[in-house]
């Protein structure tokens, strides 16, 4: 899931970064939760649901 959503919200960062020309605060707070689930994925594992 952090995985997914990882990768989600790369890509509203670059569609945000290239394509609005927005370099604002906010975009770069996509980058940096993307980051971090990323990191959450990496350090949870993949774990399997009930």
């Amino acid at each position: 899931m952090f995985l997914v959503l990882a990768i989600i919200l790369v890509l509203a960062w670059l569609g945000g970064f290239t394509l609005m020309h927005v370099s604002g605060f906010l975009i770069h707070l996509l980058l940096i939760f993307a980051v971090i689930s990323l990191i959450m994925h990496f350090i949870g594992g993949s774990r399997k649901s009930v």
